[in-house]
């Protein structure tokens, strides 16, 4: 199915495919792509948080006043299963490390050296500026105290989560932090109602020792207020503390947690499903191009795939490969519901500059560059989470192993937010020293804006000092 705006229209973005087509095709050549209409016709998931709203604010208060009594009973009427021990005992994380096929081991390994490797390059040191000789000010950076990271486990499970979160949180040194990740109904017997073992075993690599079988919206309100036993003979036992900022990735009714208890605590993002957006022309291979389409429609029904290319021929080839290959994936029937869907499409253009164009309207959360001098094209981007350049650069590779960040911005929130490093878990305070000299030389004009602004005991505050 294609749509074609006229010239003079706004543009009208993809319907969903009608079955004829895996994928929906929208034609923007020949249009004037104006930045803010295309924000609001481009293929994006729809997705209504504040509805989701209403469902978990009474989760939330229900985990505030019922602590680790309501944390299980959520856990059973949302997971299928009441969680034992809501803690995940020492041991168990131990046994899912030493029963970790020895390949995803290696994998997880190397996973967590490259991204260390990335994340020590963005440690911060602090900087003393002097402003005037005997005024200095000093830009501190101190880690936040307590962290809680959540690790998604519905769907799909995603050990590669914990290693995203995990490694900027321990290289930024924060002291404290806690992870947890929905608890399993159908693991192997001694690991029901935990968290499913290769998220214990990447937690176990890493060192953390304070995991949680709780997901969902309970986890969010579990890491905000911290949650106490209220019943039996360990009643008023702390078994969550509270945390001081919470990320990850989840779904609606996470990122919808987050919302609401936004300023109890901080977050990273509301996270929405994934999104890749390929811009390309004809000398990228439709083979590959379709494969990294497919490997992000695979998360889920609402995951998004979108190509921006100047090659008709290459869309075509692309549909071509997204029939051929998606008959053979193993999660068929979720991404053809995700290509199909109105999230996804193919968008063409006049050609890579006018692409530049739609790519920094998306905002992408994973953006690859599959063009001639795709480097060059790469570095005139503006508005993406990550940006992968060139053919042996696919977004499964950041996924996993490159040492770049995969928790990153969704929903075009790339256009004002970075994915998570280790700045997200920094907070920088500035240090103010002046000495009597300094203070006297710049008196005159505090006073002058403290009454410019109506304050004059601002002012008087600095004039005190002074006896005036």
């Amino acid at each position: 199915m294609t749509t074609s705006p006229s010239a003079a229209a706004a543009p009208a973005g993809p319907a969903p495919s009608d079955g004829a087509e895996p994928i929906a095709t929208l034609d923007l050549r020949g249009h004037h792509l104006d930045p803010l209409e295309l924000r609001g016709s481009l293929p994006r998931a729809q997705l209504d948080v504040d509805a989701a709203l209403a469902v978990v604010r009474p989760l939330c208060e229900q985990v505030r006043t019922g602590g680790a009594q309501a944390l299980r009973d959520l856990g059973e009427r949302f997971d299928g299963v009441r969680p034992q021990h809501l803690r995940v005992p020492a041991q168990a994380l131990q046994d899912a490390l030493a029963e970790l096929d020895p390949a995803v081991r290696a994998a997880l390994e190397e996973s967590i050296r490259r991204a260390r490797v990335v994340h020590e390059a963005q440690r911060r040191t602090d900087v003393t500026t002097t402003v005037v000789p005997g005024g200095t000010v000093t830009e501190r950076w101190v880690p936040v105290a307590r962290v809680g990271l959540y690790v998604p486990g519905g769907v799909a499970v995603y050990p590669s989560s914990v290693v995203m979160n995990v490694v900027p949180t321990q290289v930024a040194g924060v002291g404290s932090l806690a992870v947890t990740s929905p608890p399993q109904r159908d693991n192997p017997a001694r690991f029901a109602g935990l968290p499913h073992p290769t998220i214990l075993a990447a937690c176990a690599l890493l060192g953390v020792d304070e995991v949680y079988a709780v997901g969902g919206a309970q986890a969010i309100a579990m890491f905000a207020y911290g949650a106490r036993e209220t019943t039996g003979p360990d009643a008023g036992a702390l078994v969550c503390a509270p945390c001081d900022l919470v990320t990850g990735p989840g779904n609606i009714y996470v990122a919808a947690a987050k919302r609401l208890l936004k300023g109890l605590i901080g977050i990273d993002a509301e996270a929405g499903p994934t999104e890749i957006a390929v811009l390309a022309d004809s000398s990228a291979d439709p083979a590959h191009v379709a494969a990294d389409l497919i490997s992000q429609a695979e998360h889920d029904t609402l995951a998004a795939s979108v190509l921006v290319t100047d090659s008709e021929t290459l869309a075509t080839d692309v549909r071509a490969e997204l029939v051929r290959q998606t008959a053979s994936t193993k999660h068929v029937e979720r991404v053809r519901a995700a290509l199909a869907g109105r999230q996804s499409g193919i968008i063409l253009v006049d050609d890579v500059a006018a692409g530049l164009v739609v790519v920094d309207a998306y905002g992408a959360e994973h953006l690859e560059i599959q063009t001639r001098d795709a480097a060059a094209v790469a570095a005139r981007v503006r508005n993406a989470g990550a940006i992968f350049v060139g053919p042996y650069a696919p977004v499964s590779l950041g996924d996993y192993c490159a040492g770049s960040n995969h928790v990153l911005p969704t929903g075009g929130c790339a256009r004002h937010s970075s994915g998570l490093s280790v700045q997200s878990f920094l907070r920088g305070i500035h240090v103010v020293e002046y000495d009597e000299a300094a203070l006297r030389e710049v008196m005159d004009h505090v006073v002058a804006l403290s009454r410019a602004e109506d304050l004059p005991a601002h002012g008087d505050a600095v004039t005190a000092r002074f006896g005036r």
